[in-house]
């Protein structure tokens, strides 16, 4: 296994200036999510070109590639990345910018497709160096519901051959370079959509007796819907909720028939989650009808909590300390946010690790979502040495258990 892992760090640092083209033209042709037609594309043809057998068109543009090492019919581990953009305007001057207007590499997609790429050349390569097998999960439309992974799920990526666990990483603009963040458990909140559609009779602002106003309706219904967390919730399950848009045709003298409201609400626990969806409903039906409006809820059921495997994540986190060092592998906190990942957690043992990507330029240390994200690319030797060396660690954890059983 020491011979192995000290194959895999060679490679990954002889394939590093290939991993740095690959994420920089991902991130000059970025697509939105369902339309990565051209990005799947893009990952066939390496795969192509390294003789690794997959399938194009799953589930819209997903790529699945299986790289069978001896004693293929042994354990089975999928590697996962999602690779569509956001519908965001680049402000960068960089020689890799965006080349499609409006649309950009604000979250790292481009980064962990790339990672895998790289991992799928190195893996291939070591093929008859371990036991098993390691499928490749190149999965469109993390950022827009229902997300790409349920849609992957069902075409049945995680059977023939099935797989027994599953790793994927993110990007972290707010960890150093070269660094990796583990969690065990609950890792990521679930994250649903809420839209609330208010509805009155419209009419003059100066006479508002002979209307209902709308926007004051919509702001009973915000301030009410607080104490869904502060005082409907158990303080001991981490929750969310947050408008972050109101819509009307409204103006200075016009009271409008129709307000939108739009937020999130996100928890950590399936059970609240329901009950939650419930209580938000009769709050906002009960608010506006107070003030003479009425109120429709519509929620629409987003992913779940990112759950990480406690045997999984150890595994990684031991392994990548024998990687990259102790000093550089460190456990983190819960996220609020959310990543369709967590449906693969509720099939098969899961672990999604972040990848800290801050350097020296300070656009590195911008936010995700925001304009002028960009990683320090040395992340990508870390991420690549990360991936590849947890994919074996984990096979032969798996293989080993086969054995014993």
């Amino acid at each position: 296994m020491k011979t192995l892992l000290k194959q895999i760090k060679t490679l990954a640092t002889a394939t590093y200036p290939e991993t740095v083209e690959f994420r920089r033209h991902l991130h000059q042709y970025p697509e939105l999510s369902f339309h990565e037609k051209e990005t799947s594309a893009f990952v066939a043809k390496q795969l192509n070109a390294w003789g690794i057998p997959h399938q194009q068109n799953v589930s819209g543009y997903g790529v699945v590639g299986l790289i069978e090492g001896r004693n293929a019919p042994a354990g089975c581990v999928g590697l996962r990345a999602d690779m569509d953009a956001l519908p965001i305007t680049e402000r960068s001057d960089k020689s890799y910018r965006s080349c499609n207007p409006g649309v950009m590499h604000a979250c790292g997609h481009d980064a962990h497709t790339a990672i895998l790429l790289s991992t799928a050349h190195i893996l291939q390569q070591l093929r008859h160096e371990f036991e098993g097998t390691v499928k490749l999960i190149f999965q469109p439309a993390e950022e827009k519901l229902p997300g790409g992974a349920i849609g992957m799920i069902n075409a049945g990526i995680l059977q023939h051959p099935t797989v027994d666990a599953i790793v994927g990483l993110h990007v972290l603009p707010s960890m150093a370079a070269g660094s990796l963040g583990f969690r065990s458990g609950a890792f990521m909140a679930s994250s649903d959509e809420i839209t609330i559609r208010i509805t009155g009779k419209g009419g003059h602002a100066a006479m508002p007796h002979l209307s209902n106003d709308t926007i004051l309706a919509a702001g009973h219904v915000i301030v009410a819907l607080q104490q869904l967390v502060s005082r409907m919730n158990s303080p001991l399950i981490p929750s969310v909720l947050s408008f972050g848009n109101i819509t009307t045709e409204g103006a200075h003298n016009i009271l409008p028939s129709e307000v939108v409201i739009s937020g999130t609400f996100r928890t950590f626990d399936e059970n609240w989650r329901l009950q939650a969806h419930e209580k938000i409903k009769n709050i906002a039906i009960h608010t506006a009808a107070a003030s003479g409006t009425t109120a429709e809820v519509t929620i629409g059921h987003g992913y779940p909590v990112v759950r990480n495997d406690n045997t999984l994540t150890r595994l990684a986190m031991d392994i990548s300390t024998e990687m990259i060092g102790k000093q550089n592998v460190q456990e983190i906190e819960a996220r609020m946010t959310a990543e369709d990942f967590g449906w693969y957690g509720q099939h098969v043992p899961a672990c999604f690790f972040r990848l800290g990507t801050a350097g020296i330029a300070p656009e590195t240390a911008s936010g995700l979502h925001s304009p002028t994200f960009d990683i320090d690319e040395n992340s990508l030797l870390t991420g690549v040495t990360a991936m590849s060396s947890i994919a074996v660690h984990i096979l032969n954890s798996i293989n080993l258990g086969k054995n014993e059983g």
